[in-house]
């Protein structure tokens, strides 16, 4: 009994701890939205979510990998610990045969994440050239980007059906590009198109390119 009793104790404190980490995020997600990030302090991020701020430096390390973690957050759309290739939408276009719904189904997918994430994600763009430590998170996010459209390159290449002598570097360099916060900041933030209308032209700019 007492093994048991250890191992839920053991669970118990993995999801406080879970639940307390989330929190913080959010908090922070918050903050830097509404102050920017140069503004925002630790100390203020650790008053709004409830906990010391030196718990906060234990668990992320720095701010920049504080606004890093608030970014994986926002993109994803939750915390859970589940791999991307492995979230039902990733596995929808997998399954998928067709390659041009394929394309339809990760432009909705990319639509939504860059509505959840683009004011994160412009935070970490723009303040990386006032504050040189989210210099790195930014290239972090750019290799991350590269690598995912590498694997869906790759596979959409496999599928079959793109355009005749299109190779790997030119169909990830086509999904990178739109893959960038700029289209949807310029198009939906600044000139009012809605996210329907942002995503039927994601999915025909990327399928007249590559189909």
């Amino acid at each position: 009994m007492a093994q048991v009793k250890r191992s839920y104790d053991s669970s118990g404190r993995r999801e406080q701890a879970r639940a307390r980490r989330l929190s913080v995020v959010l908090a922070a997600r918050e903050l830097f939205e509404r102050d920017g990030f140069r503004t925002t302090t630790i100390a203020a991020v650790a008053k709004h979510a409830g906990v010391s701020a030196e718990s906060i430096y234990k668990g992320f390390g720095t701010k920049a990998a504080l606004a890093k973690a608030v970014f994986d957050v926002v993109i994803a759309g939750d915390d859970e610990p589940v791999p991307v290739a492995q979230r039902p939408a990733a596995r929808e276009i997998g399954d998928e045969p067709d390659v041009r719904r394929k394309i339809a189904l990760f432009a909705e997918g990319l639509a939504g994440r860059q509505a959840r994430s683009a004011k994160v994600q412009i935070l970490i763009r723009d303040g990386r050239h006032v504050d040189d430590s989210l210099e790195p998170i930014w290239a972090k996010l750019t290799e991350e980007g590269l690598t995912g459209m590498t694997m869906l390159g790759r596979h959409l290449l496999g599928t079959g059906g793109l355009r005749e002598g299109i190779e790997l570097d030119e169909v990830r360099d086509v999904l990178w590009n739109y893959l960038a916060i700029d289209h949807y900041e310029r198009l939906v933030l600044l000139q009012g198109w809605s996210l329907e209308r942002y995503t039927r032209w994601l999915t025909r700019a990327m399928t007249t390119t590559l189909v």
